[in-house]
Order: C-alpha cells, then structure tokens, then sequence
C-alpha cells in the first residue's frame, strides 16, 4: 500500500489520504489527476482496471483503491 501511497502523494501531497474516504465524491481529485493516477496504478501494479472497476467507490479512499487492485491482481 506504500506505492499506492506514493503514487497519491505525487498528485497531491496536500491531501491526508490515510483519513480522506472522499477524495471522488468530494472533488478532492480533479479529471486530470484521476487519469494520472488510474495510469500510474496500472503501470506501477502491472493491471488494467476494466470498465467495471471504473465507479467512484472504487477511488473515494486509499483503502477502497487498494482493494480494487488486491481484487484485479486475484482475477
């Protein structure tokens, strides 16, 4: 989760991601920022997060993002 981490901190170090569980819904991250960081996910933990990965659940926390890659990676 620590590369997840880093990878967040580079988009926007401002942001608390241990504590922010509305980082989508509460438009913390811009549409640049969100295709940066699905890119960065996917070259960083050799996945492709498919169309059915692509809900705003699935990118409101560090959590919720890091289960979505636990679950793509077991597929």
């Amino acid at each position: 989760m620590e590369e997840l981490l880093e990878i967040l901190n580079e988009i926007n170090p401002d942001i608390d991601y241990k504590k922010e569980n509305n980082l989508i819904d509460g438009k913390l991250l811009d549409s640049l920022s969100i295709l940066t960081l699905i890119t960065e996910i996917c070259d960083t933990f050799d996945i492709e997060i498919g169309p059915k990965w692509m809900r705003n659940e699935n990118f409101n926390s560090i959590g919720a993002m890091w289960k979505m890659i636990e679950s793509i990676q077991n597929e």
